[in-house]
């Protein structure tokens, strides 16, 4: 629970993504446009996988997953952002702030540990495909599911914990658009060491054990790939990686660069412009990336509209 030196503090402001008052309203219906596409393609993911009989395997349940942790990340900054760049008073409550922290770990964590998951589907399926369906059984996808999500949600409560710990008695205001740690933490008028060593060590650890998982299956992947003698081969075996990988990169590359650095190397505008890219613009692009250019999801999808409008011309 915050001390009472906490209630000093009972709100803050965010700076947003710019401080230029010409650049709001663009900013707004450019974001708006993000948002809107982040949720339409997951949504047109989430769809089809839960309801098409074809699409019931391990690979689209966890693409399934990723789309509703990519919802989930959008979401928890997103709405707030498009408020702040039409007000003037660019305020979040003191609570409001600390469950949006909690809320923005919980899926980024989330994300990575869903993206490792993934890539031991891949290896799996292209290294051992004769075992794929009881290595990855229905029941093992469900427990790394949840265990994922468990995993997410303690790190998120723990984290946030420790930052709301800190006695916040002086400057209310976030130069982030918003309740991001590192921020948070540049505001304290406490002793930040404990905070800031829990931080940077569940970052590092969690990026470093889920960048073994993902590093070790395409290890394997790039083994198999090249003892397989037919070219054609090859080239679907590697095609079916290729998007994944590109994307574990540019999202593990982000994270990298933001939360292994000294807090004196930090600079909160280039953390500004990671943090829309992995918290908007990446998850607007997971689907293209992962599912829309799928066959398969591409052919549900359009089964399943199809179907609905047949019922809705039906009632």
């Amino acid at each position: 629970m915050p001390s009472e030196n906490l209630t000093q503090v009972n709100e803050f402001i965010l700076m947003g993504v710019s401080d230029h008052p010409e650049l709001q309203i663009p900013l707004f219906f450019v974001f708006l446009i993000i948002y809107g596409l982040t949720m339409a393609g997951n949504l047109g993911i989430i769809t089809p996988t839960s309801v098409d009989s074809q699409l019931q395997t391990p690979m689209y349940f966890f693409l399934k997953h990723l789309a509703i942790i990519n919802i989930g990340d959008s979401t928890v900054t997103a709405p707030n952002m498009l408020v702040n760049f039409l007000v003037s008073k660019k305020t979040i409550s003191y609570y409001g702030c600390a469950a949006q922290l909690g809320g923005f770990l919980a899926f980024i964590v989330g994300e990575i540990f869903m993206l490792a998951t993934m890539a031991y589907d891949h290896y799996v399926a292209i290294c051992n495909p004769l075992l794929y369906m009881v290595v990855v059984s229905p029941r093992i996808c469900i427990r790394l599911v949840s265990l994922t999500y468990l995993y997410s949600l303690t790190t998120a409560l723990t984290v946030s914990s420790y930052v709301f710990s800190m006695s916040y008695c002086s400057s209310n205001v976030i130069d982030h658009f918003y309740c991001d740690n590192v921020p948070l933490l540049a505001l304290s008028c406490s002793d930040t060491y404990i905070p800031e060593t829990a931080v940077f060590t569940f970052s590092g650890t969690n990026l470093f054990f889920s960048m073994i998982i993902v590093l070790t299956s395409y290890f394997n992947i790039v083994l198999a790939i090249l003892r397989i003698r037919s070219s054609e081969g090859r080239r679907k075996a590697f095609s079916t990686c290729a998007s994944h990988m590109m994307a574990v990169t540019v999202f593990y590359g982000t994270l990298l660069s933001m939360y292994l650095q000294p807090r004196t190397n930090h600079s909160l505008d280039t953390d500004k412009m990671a943090s829309v890219f992995y918290t908007l613009v990446i998850p607007m692009l997971n689907p293209l990336i992962y599912s829309l250019r799928n066959k398969d999801v591409k052919d549900a999808l359009k089964r399943f509209l199809k179907n609905t409008w047949q019922a809705f011309k039906l009632m």
